[in-house]
């Protein structure tokens, strides 16, 4: 039960790409042309074999362009995790009546896109790869097989939201990561955690922060900088 993934929804995609690639030292980022079907564009870099994507609409009345319009600009949308046992999360969301808003099966990733409403403060997308360590989002070079991104990992994210201790216990449910914590319960995950905290603005539900490992040189001192409506807290490499 891996964090493969995390996604900014931006009005422009341009600035945030920018920032992001700058702040992290990423290379060339992946363009998907699939999520012209859902009226976007985006961009994908790898970090070590972990993900950030910005996307933007690229017309109106999207589901990314009305998020946008409610929580008042650039934030974090949406998190993808790679499950093991996917068939097993899959009804673990039917059985707790979560909504399936989109959902594929392929040869070598299957992926299935959960509600935000019935969720709350993200999209979660139970997605499965195989072999494992592939990642069809990534791009060519990880379809079907390992690659290799810049420097780094994401190792978690915290999502804002009105009852972080129930949305924590719904995530938890589904995922199948028993909650641990009290005021800011998490979820532990192989190689990281999501963490969940109370909404301190008007701006709503959403994930307001991404924890990634950086090398020191990179790093240089900062522990925090924002891009695109997101806290990237810079952390050093995990020891191993």
């Amino acid at each position: 039960m891996r964090l493969r993934q995390a996604v900014i929804a931006a009005d422009e995609l341009g600035p945030v790409t920018d920032a992001l690639r700058s702040t992290l030292d990423l290379g060339e980022p992946f363009r998907d042309p699939g999520v012209g079907e859902f009226g976007l564009e985006n961009v994908v870099f790898a970090l070590g074999d972990c993900f950030l994507e910005v996307i933007s609409p690229t017309r109106l009345d999207t589901a990314a362009g009305r998020w946008l319009t409610r929580h008042g600009g650039d934030g974090g949308y949406m998190a993808l995790f790679d499950i093991e046992d996917l068939d097993g999360a899959r009804r673990r969301a039917e059985a707790l009546g979560v909504r399936v808003v989109w959902r594929i099966d392929l040869p070598d990733i299957s992926g299935t896109h959960l509600h935000p409403a019935d969720m709350r403060g993200a999209i979660v997308s139970l997605d499965s790869s195989d072999p494992y360590g592939s990642w069809r989002w990534g791009g060519p070079n990880w379809t079907g097989q390992s690659g290799e991104g810049a420097a780094g990992r994401l190792a978690g994210i915290s999502v804002a939201v009105e009852d972080p201790s129930a949305v924590a216990a719904r995530w938890g449910e589904v995922l199948g990561v028993p909650v641990s914590g009290g005021r800011r319960p998490a979820l532990a995950l192989d190689g990281g955690e999501v963490a969940f905290e109370l909404v301190a603005d008007d701006r709503g539900e959403r994930i307001v922060e991404f924890a990634v490992e950086v090398p020191p040189q990179l790093r240089r001192e900062r522990e925090m900088v924002d891009v695109g409506g997101v806290r990237l807290r810079l952390l050093e490499p995990a020891r191993t």
